[in-house]
């Protein structure tokens, strides 16, 4: 490890230098890595930093130190429960355009990932990439079989710097926890680990290659969406090759005009499409922002990059759907049931301050027409509640957040008078069909006989093993009552203290006893003729001192 951060110390400089150009040289001064670092003192005057908001600088900070921050900074403004709001705002402005890499780098790379002459794949092939990120860049090529295909080609090297920026953020993220309250208050360690797997699995073209054949199926039977064909043959983890289409992107509002299109359909297909892959099919396309949304001759709708996807189970979506219902009835037990259901609650949840906020939010929504009602908004509010109070939520749950809200942005510029909501009720009513379907409550029914049979049919072994435990003399009993141990310690205090006065009295009464029996001494007998009163005195004062020190040596005086 010391010569993994040792090799990177360059990378540790870089950011611990934007750190402190973006005024978190706190950070820098207290995390023990940076102090190994010769950094220019000019550096810590933060003075421009200070006019602007945290938000802000956080999102300079990933600016200035590139690909994998940036990506991790997007991936988390899908997370409102794991962080403030006005973060999660400035995630969102993060901007993944970069120079494309050169032509002699994608020809090497197509040569190394299809292991065969170019010649015999591609009739033609464009240098000039169409789209550039940070993680990769995509080509216009024709196969020798004559379709037209998008090659999309990963950065070389990337994958290996994204796994070092992860291991120093993994590292760093460990000595916050470390060092700072905040820190471990957001759990920083378990949230890079969360990010940093996401990151790594949009490294993998092969897996979006994979959501964009499930997705393709869904729409089988739907010819108002389209979902571009894979080329599985011609596809690697570092390359995706896949149909190219062409249309008016849905950024464009004033081509769609032109072509005669009508926003409204658009929409209402949008907002189709999206409800009935989260709703009814389980396996979502988790980022439908305009520059991702194509539309075809026939308005038909096209879905593009499929890196971002989303998974629902039977259930989460009950509990999603329980969520939604609550919160149209406005009934703060119910979306407080719900919200506990679907996340991970800390011990130290406030009961009464988590109640309170959610009636504050019941209050926002109360007596507004479902019509008016911003589902996306809706549900992100209460993922903002769920992180004030430390309840994790899953993470396609969040981004089922993200999605609908993204979905509304893009439906209110098409038509702003078009209601999700109502668009949603029928598959809100469909998914409760489902859930109380005679053949799915019989399924239930049925597990849970399954279960219960296992257990009955496990419990006769189970109890001759525990008896034979027993008989053997190795069965332990372990009770731990937190609130009863203090309760002993205490009474163990009071104990000690009181045979402490009670030794103290004794002693008190020995030493009176002697003194008076000294004024006796002229009296003629033999006893008397031994120092009584100094050997009384020794052996009260040992006893005396053993208690003392046995008392204070427990600790519990």
């Amino acid at each position: 490890m010391i010569k993994k951060r040792i090799r990177h110390i360059n990378r540790y400089r870089e950011i611990a230098m934007a750190l402190i150009r973006h005024g978190f040289g706190f950070i820098v001064e207290e995390i023990d890595i940076f102090h190994t670092l010769s950094l220019p003192r000019r550096l810590w005057s933060a003075h421009s930093a200070e006019r602007k908001t945290r938000g802000e600088r956080i999102r300079g900070v990933i600016q200035e130190l590139g690909p994998t921050f940036i990506k991790l900074g997007q991936i988390a403004s899908t997370r409102p429960d794991m962080m403030p709001e006005e973060i999660v705002w400035e995630l969102e402005k993060l901007q993944d355009q970069v120079a494309p890499f050169s032509t002699e780098e994608v020809l090497e790379i197509l040569k190394q990932e299809f292991r065969q002459p170019l010649e015999e794949i591609f009739s033609s092939f464009e240098e000039i990439p169409v789209a550039a990120a940070s993680i990769g860049q995509v080509h216009i090529g024709v196969l020798t079989t004559g379709e037209k295909v998008a090659v999309k080609l990963q950065r070389p090297g990337i994958t290996e710097k994204v796994r070092t920026d992860l291991e120093i953020l993994n590292y760093l993220a460990a000595r916050a926890e470390h060092r700072f309250d905040w820190a471990r208050r957001y759990e920083i360690t378990k949230m890079m680990a969360e990010f940093g797997k996401a990151l790594l699995a949009e490294l993998d073209y092969s897996k979006e290659g994979k959501n964009a054949e499930l997705i393709r199926k869904q729409f089988k039977n739907d010819s108002n969406v389209y979902i571009p064909a894979i080329y599985t043959k011609f596809s690697t983890k570092k390359v995706l090759t896949m149909e190219y289409i062409e249309g008016v992107k849905l950024t464009q509002l004033d081509q769609l005009e032109a072509h005669g299109y009508s926003r409204k359909r658009i929409a209402e297909r949008l907002i189709h499409s999206v409800f009935h892959q989260i709703f009814v099919e389980g396996f979502f396309h988790a980022d439908p922002h305009p520059g991702n949304l194509i539309i075809l001759p026939g308005e038909v709708l096209a879905f593009m990059d499929f890196g971002m996807v989303g998974r629902l189970t039977p259930e989460l979506k009950d509990h999603f759907s329980d969520l939604i219902i609550a919160l149209m009835r406005e009934s703060t037990p119910g979306i407080i049931k719900a919200v506990m259901r679907m996340g991970i609650v800390h011990e130290d949840v406030h009961m009464t301050e988590l109640r309170r906020d959610v009636e504050k939010l019941r209050e926002k929504y109360y007596g507004v027409p479902l019509s008016q009602v911003g589902l996306g908004e809706a549900v992100s509010d209460l993922f903002d509640v769920a992180f004030r109070h430390h309840i994790q939520i899953p993470a396609d749950l969040t981004l089922l957040g993200k999605t609908l809200l993204t979905l509304e942005g893009v439906v209110e510029k098409l038509d702003p008078d078009i209601s999700i909501v109502n668009m949603a009720e029928p598959f809100g009513r469909s998914l409760l069909a489902q859930r109380f379907h005679p053949k799915r409550l019989g399924e239930r029914l049925w597990n849970e006989l399954t279960d219960v049979g296992d257990l009955l049919l496990h419990f006769p072994r189970q109890v001759s093993e525990m008896l034979t435990t027993v008989n053997k003399g190795r069965a332990r009993l372990e009770i731990h009552v937190p609130e009863l141990d203090q309760f002993l310690k205490k009474l163990d205090r009071i104990s000690n203290r009181l045979a402490f006065s009670i030794v103290s009295l004794a002693f008190s009464i020995i030493m009176m006893g002697l003194i008076i029996g000294s004024s006796f001494a002229n009296q003629q007998s033999p006893m008397w003729n031994l120092p009584l009163i100094e050997i009384g005195f020794f052996v009260a004062a040992l006893m005396f001192a053993w208690l003392l020190f046995s008392i204070l040596k427990s600790g519990r005086f």
